[in-house]
């Protein structure tokens, strides 16, 4: 679901900038090329028994309270190190600072826990993504903020209250179908047109997510209850919490409105900041824009409004990070094997390579590798 999503938005976003006459150079290549690259590089090919002995040594000391059973997505933890093992040709500090980034995953999955529980109805389960976590630094200032604006803190828009007040016209399927109208006006024009299939598709997209992460719940529950039963056995007496992929939220109607709101408002981010240096088109990964908000909406409390705007700064903060990171990322999917079939064209991506903790390693990795202890 989440690559028809792609499918539909990126080549809008694409005529959109050709419309508006910008030419951004760096090619989002999204998260699954993201993946294979770094399980494709050194770093990855030995991530996944070192990210279980950091997080089996981080329980045993009682310093995280989240067993981390989502594996496939140690490759976040991969990529930054490959990043870093890049950038200072040094393979032990490519693994240290691996470890180190998923400690300080590991570390704002428990801060975040209670929140997500309480919001998304999920006992006992916290987030350790790396594509969703980083991003409460952000949503936690955000909302102290706009609690303190007159008017604007006292501005209700949850899905609930949009809904009661517009009726069908706030569901999350018309509002899918409304935004795929404006996108793709927006890339295509009224000349051949095609935004009745990307109303349709997106949505589909809003309808079919909800059901999909259901069926992803319904399967997931008992790996959770067995790892539950595991930690528990090895650590009588200690509450735990399980680690999941963010996937299993992104169904939810607050996610979902503001991600879909915030696709064309990226790629207009994208546009408006290419004369400040922005080299970024925002394709691939503009259906992971759920993911990306999935951690922040619980602290905006459901608040598409508020959630749209903390989506905003820091996707516009992350084009930077995306745009300064892409020569490495481009490098280390060479050596990992990924082609683009754009000859020299540099690579980058939304989920990790906007990432604001993949622009703070890469950052201390550039000034030295001593840094990282």
């Amino acid at each position: 679901v989440i690559g028809l999503m792609a499918s539909t938005v990126g080549p809008a976003a694409q005529a959109l900038a050709t419309n508006l006459g910008v030419n951004l150079t760096i090619l989002d290549v999204g998260w699954p090329a993201s993946a294979a690259i770094a399980f494709g590089s050194t770093i990855g090919a030995v991530i996944i028994p070192v990210g279980i002995l950091v997080n089996m040594l981080l329980l045993w000391s009682g310093l995280t309270r989240t067993f981390n059973i989502d594996l496939w997505n140690f490759w976040h933890f991969a990529l930054v190190g490959a990043l870093v093992g890049a950038v200072t040709d040094n393979f032990w500090i490519g693994i240290a600072a691996a470890a180190v980034h998923m400690v300080i995953v590991l570390a704002l999955a428990d801060l975040s826990a209670p929140m997500i529980q309480k919001y998304f109805n999920f006992p006992d389960i916290s987030f350790p993504h790396g594509t969703s976590a980083p991003y409460i630094l952000f949503a936690i200032p955000f909302n102290w903020v706009f609690d303190r604006i007159p008017g604007f803190r006292n501005l209700k828009a949850d899905p609930q209250t949009i809904e009661k007040r517009f009726g069908v016209f706030g569901e999350s399927m018309i509002l899918g179908l409304v935004l795929g109208i404006i996108i793709g006006l927006a890339g295509f024009g009224f000349d051949n047109p095609p935004e009745d299939s990307i109303a349709i598709s997106l949505a589909a997209v809003l309808l079919l997510l909800p059901r999909m992460v259901s069926i992803l719940m319904e399967g997931l529950i008992p790996v959770s209850d067995s790892a539950r039963e595991f930690v528990q056995k090895r650590f009588p007496g200690r509450k735990f919490y399980i680690g999941l992929d963010t996937a299993i939220a992104v169904g939810q109607p607050a996610v979902l409105a503001t991600s879909l709101v915030l696709v064309p408002v990226t790629v207009l981010i994208a546009i408006a900041l290419a004369p400040a240096g922005n080299q970024v088109l925002p394709l691939v990964d503009l259906a992971t824009l759920p993911f990306i908000v999935a951690m922040m909406v619980p602290i905006f409390r459901g608040n598409i409004v508020r959630s749209v705007i903390g989506g905003a700064i820091v996707i516009g903060i992350g084009l930077f990070i995306a745009t300064a990171t892409a020569p490495q990322f481009t490098a280390i999917a060479e050596a990992s094997g990924f082609s683009d079939n754009q000859g020299s064209q540099l690579i980058s991506s939304l989920v990790d390579g906007a990432n604001p903790l993949t622009g703070l390693f890469f950052g201390v990795a550039n000034l030295g590798g001593w840094t990282i202890a």
